[in-house]
């Protein structure tokens, strides 16, 4: 179980896993929306009412790919608990000094979320702002970075639109997810361009595991949805199957409306793995397509249709006795298409990505990669049409180190990219092991954002700027007090410059250029604890940040100084309780003329579920326990109290598995082999 959170990824086929180790399983709007980069469809029009950026639609570059899905499958070894985000290598999360949170599946299953932003509010350091209902863009911020600061992944694909570039996070159903990675600082070393808070690695799942699984369900705002999940495995072969349907009447997304605006979203995943003996070979591809309705700033109802979709092979293979090659290719397509007028965005990026891991010696291990990247983003939005085509260039090693009680990773990366130059980027950390129970570590890094084609070539462009940079560093501790209880304590600092911001050229609000004007600094203190005993489980995380630009000494825009979320589950034979809760701080806002103090909040969800039979569950989720009422941006509403409650049926699953809100806890050390 991981130091950080407390939650953990139990598995007998780890994601990117593969067979042998040389230690520990470790392995060689009436028109579309303009998007400030922080808020999302606002504005008159569909234009933003953010006078710091008021472009048509904002955020990341273009670059490049992660490899999670590159790598290849395998068996692990019972209980031991691997991701792969933080180094691109299957890791035992608790050799990687990085702080990550992982969502299992077990995790999602108790939630009854709706959609995958549902499964991180729940955790202190990650922000969200969201405009309005079901379906309604939303941005993450990790840390106090900015929202296009946080790379998204699908089985390690890149989904960071070139146009929009705030990845739909609101469009992945949880129904399809196996689980979710998050990393918490800088990783452009390893991913490139968009990395500066941290990465999210959605793994999609894998039905061919527990046999086949249908669920159906109900909950107000006149929401449906149903999902199957299954597949057939063999000794040598895998395929897997998910498709997932959410349809909901929604709620008025502004404050001074009191028409409902809906969502629909049709998902599927399709994955095809087989061992050819001396190479191993896996084909995915995930899609979500459907309508997203709205209003604009004069309250006109508009929708836009959208699609999404990753496509990826992988071929790996041995080299020697302790090296492996891999070799990916990708396809991402991402389009949205406003239905009152012909406005629409289209991105479309294609790469290679070549990654070598090798074991050079008993204490390092290497890891080599190279990944050109094309990406082609078009846009129109008023009559306006942008058109742009960038490729790039990443490459970087990695060394990782462990002898006895240290830990140690050196990672470098070089970036040429077509329009923002070249970029050496590094992540430097270091861990020490006191008596098998307590971790030191400090972290270092450099990440850059390359501007996206909207920050050159849209509403402001300018080609003409320079690349966001920042500088991380992190100190902490985690100790382990005994089997059941651990914490951890963590003091943080990301310095970011040449921030990407819109500037008004004369007294029009409406009229100015994107340029390299601000300076940010993010300092804060991140603490957590966990507690598991038998059918109890909880989790309690706290941060305190001051998220700031020093240009203008003003607080960013929609992330709280001080947060704290709780967790409490409890088995009961065949009953799992739990009940989730967050405290939001006050929070600045863009409004219209001056920016605005968003009030704290307190939200709650209680969760149940009930193992009726061997094949068949029942779950509930009451949303908003308190009903309380806030806001996650400016004018637009959330959620009231809500019920939701859905059945599963799954014919072949182990007892207990609907019902687990996380595996019991092991008790674990950091080894000092």
């Amino acid at each position: 179980m991981s130091p950080e959170t407390g939650l953990a990824y139990e598995t007998s086929l780890a994601e990117g896993e593969r067979p042998g180790s040389a230690r520990r399983a470790r392995s060689p709007a009436t028109r579309l929306p303009r998007l400030d980069k922080n808020t999302g469809p606002a504005g008159v029009h569909g234009v933003s009412m953010s006078i710091s950026r008021l472009h048509f639609l904002a955020v990341p570059g273009l670059s490049l790919l992660a490899t999670a899905i590159a790598l290849a499958d395998g068996t692990a070894p019972a209980g031991n608990h691997v991701i792969v985000t933080a180094t691109r290598v299957p890791t035992p999360i608790d050799e990687v000094l990085a702080p990550v949170i992982v969502i299992d599946r077990a995790a999602i299953e108790r939630s009854v979320a709706g959609d995958a932003t549902d499964l991180l509010r729940f955790h202190a350091g990650l922000d969200l702002g969201r405009n309005g209902g079901p379906g309604q863009t939303t941005a993450v911020f990790i840390r106090g970075a900015e929202s296009n600061h946080t790379l998204v992944l699908v089985d390690g694909v890149r989904i960071n639109p070139g146009t929009i570039g705030l990845a739909a996070l609101q469009n992945l159903s949880p129904a399809l997810i196996e689980r979710i990675e998050i990393v918490k600082g800088p990783r452009s070393a390893l991913y490139g361009s968009d990395a500066i808070g941290g990465v999210i690695n959605v793994i999609t799942r894998r039905g061919a595991r527990d046999g086949w699984a249908a669920e159906v369900g109900y909950g107000d705002y006149d929401t449906r949805q149903a999902s199957l999940n299954g597949g057939v495995v063999s000794d040598r072969f895998e395929f897997d199957l998910g498709v997932a349907w959410l349809d909901s009447a929604g709620f008025p997304t502004r404050t001074t409306d009191d028409t409902d605006r809906g969502y629909e979203n049709l998902s599927a995943n399709a994955q095809l793995r087989a061992d050819l003996g001396r190479a191993e070979v896996a084909l995915r591809h995930w899609r979500a397509e459907g309508t997203s309705e709205y209003s604009d700033f004069f309250l006109t109802p508009v929708d836009q249709d959208f699609e999404t979709s990753t496509s990826a092979l992988n071929v790996a293979w041995p080299v020697g006795e302790a090296a492996r090659a891999q070799v990916t290719t990708t396809r991402l397509e991402d389009r949205i298409q406003q239905n009152q007028s012909p406005d629409y965005l289209r991105t479309e990026r294609n790469s290679v990505d070549a990654q070598v891991d090798w074991q050079a010696s008993p204490l390092h291990e290497l890891s080599f990669g190279a990944l050109f990247a094309r990406e082609r983003a078009s846009s129109e939005s008023y009559g306006d049409r942008m058109r742009a085509e960038t490729d790039s260039v990443n490459l970087f090693v990695q060394d990782r180190i462990q002898t006895g009680a240290h830990r140690a990773l050196l990672a470098l990366g070089y970036a040429d990219h077509e329009t923002a130059g070249d970029a050496v980027t590094w992540n430097l950390e270091y861990g020490y092991v006191l008596r098998g129970d307590t971790l030191l570590y400090g972290l270092s890094g450099a990440g850059f954002r390359a501007p996206d084609a909207t920050d050159r070539y849209g509403f402001g462009g300018n080609p003409s700027l320079d690349p966001e940079q920042s500088r991380n560093i992190e100190v902490g501790v985690r100790h382990r007090i005994d089997p059941r209880h651990s914490v951890s304590l963590a003091a943080f600092r990301n310095d970011i410059d040449d921030l990407i911001e819109f500037v008004t050229l004369s007294y029009d609000p409406f009229a100015g250029e994107n340029r390299n004007v601000d300076e940010a600094r993010i300092e804060g203190i991140e603490a957590a604890y966990e507690f598991a005993d038998g059918p109890w489980q909880a989790r309690l995380e706290a941060i305190h940040q001051d998220p700031r630009n020093r240009t203008t000494g003003t607080q960013l825009m929609r992330r709280a100084r001080d947060s704290v979320t709780a967790s409490v589950q409890r088995t009961i034979g065949p009953v799992a309780l739990g009940l989730d809760v967050l405290a939001a701080g006050e929070r600045k806002d863009f409004g219209f003329p001056s920016p605005v103090t968003l009030d704290s909040y307190v939200l709650a969800n209680l969760t149940a579920s009930w193992q009726v039979t061997r094949s068949l569950a029942l779950l509930g989720r009451i949303e908003n326990l308190f009903d309380e009422q806030y806001e996650l941006a400016d004018t637009f509403n959330t959620p009231d109290r809500g019920v939701y409650v859905s059945v599963r049926y799954a014919p072949g699953r182990s007892a207990g598995v609907a019902v687990a809100a996380h595996h019991p806890r092991q008790e674990q050390t950091w080894a000092t082999d």
